[in-house]
């Protein structure tokens, strides 16, 4: 008898800034996965929260532009419970999901807003849970968990909206030049290298444009090293890459617009023995921040082989010049097997929760 496809809704685009780089690793999942076990539905949400059908012709149009009320709408789609099981409705009819891969980068995607929902849903899911989502997300809580778990992280500093920011302190406690982000954002996005004064006011400003509270990072001069990490209660760690920015910085444009914006060396060119440091830590970092399914995990390597955790990104970039990939790819794990491992991760986490108790 032949085994009936999963019905996996992929959800791409969202409300946050990184809107566009969802459109495009929702793209690239759709293009390799195996369809002879998976039935995929497209769901699109624009950045007004509405949530649109698209067939694939009108998906695969999808070029660096946004999810809009100009874009070719097919049907709007409400999600629902019936019966216990995840559906959605499209015009008059219903259409059930077994699961669904949110491909949803930064703010009400990858900060565990998604994933509560999809919880309350009672539908399986790709990628950290709720508690995961929203600290790894947070780079000011992210970075306390880690300093209390003692893994090495760089200097900081955190100021929220109402507090008044000092350049010459900042200059004092990190040195010069030091990196402006939004705490709650990836991508890139909202991130300034400050080199002197003229540059403090307009970085913040940028910074407090994408969030209510902002993170102030010292320098850390050396290697730009990634590691991905698959896997639930034990995860596995790739090998580590290396990214060469030819730019200032890993700037939004060189992570996924621009394939000249950086150089990708994978491996990185370090020794046997620093590949087994940044593993271990990389596994360290998504356990300590209670991940699971996937993440990605960036560090910084001075010259002096010290090791720093910059972040995890538990919803990682999936374009064609996407680190978390392509590392799979190097250590023999293929896209399309890549994809569904992580769905499997998601739809085995689902089964072990499903048999705890929600009423006395």
């Amino acid at each position: 008898m032949k085994k009936q496809r999963i019905n996996l809704a992929l959800i791409f685009g969202g409300r946050s800034a990184e809107h566009e780089v969802s459109i495009v690793s929702a793209q690239n999942i759709a293009r390799a996965i195996d369809r002879k076990k998976y039935s995929l539905t497209l769901i699109g949400i624009s950045q007004a929260g509405e949530w649109i059908l698209f067939d694939e012709p009108e998906f695969f149009s999808l070029k660096k532009i946004s999810i809009s009320k100009k874009s070719p709408i097919k049907k709007n789609v409400i999600p629902f419970t019936k019966d216990n099981n995840f559906y959605l409705k499209i015009g008059n009819t219903e259409k059930r999901i077994d699961a669904v891969f949110p491909v949803l980068h930064g703010p009400y995607g990858e900060d565990g807003t998604i994933q509560g929902l999809l919880k309350l849903y009672n539908v399986p899911f790709v990628g950290p849970g709720v508690l995961g989502s929203s600290i790894s997300m947070d780079k000011d809580v992210s970075k306390r968990l880690l300093r209390e778990a003692g893994l090495p992280i760089g200097k900081y500093l955190v100021f929220k909206n109402k507090q008044s920011a000092s350049f010459e302190k900042i200059k004092k406690n990190l040195g010069l030049p030091f990196f402006i982000k939004p705490a709650n954002l990836g991508s890139s996005v909202g991130i300034s290298k400050v080199k002197n004064r003229a540059e403090f006011a307009p970085a913040l400003k940028n910074a407090f444009y994408f969030d209510n509270k902002i993170i102030i990072e010292e320098y850390i001069r050396g290697k730009e090293i990634e590691c991905s990490v698959l896997g639930n209660e034990d995860p596995i760690a790739s090998i580590p890459g290396e990214i060469i920015p030819t730019l200032d910085f890993y700037s939004y444009e060189a992570k996924y617009l621009d394939e000249n914006g950086a150089k990708m060396a994978i491996p990185a060119n370090i020794s046997k023995t620093l590949i087994n440091k940044f593993q271990d830590l990389a596994i360290k970092t998504f356990k300590t921040l209670c991940c699971e399914g996937m993440g990605r995990v960036d560090f910084f390597l001075t010259p002096q082989n010290e090791i720093y955790i910059n972040e995890i990104n538990t919803i990682p970039g999936f374009t064609s010049i996407s680190m978390y990939p392509k590392l799979w790819e190097k250590g023999g794990i293929s896209y399309p097997v890549l994809i569904d491992e992580l769905i499997e991760f998601g739809i085995k986490r689902f089964e072990r929760e499903k048999i705890l108790k929600t009423i006395r």
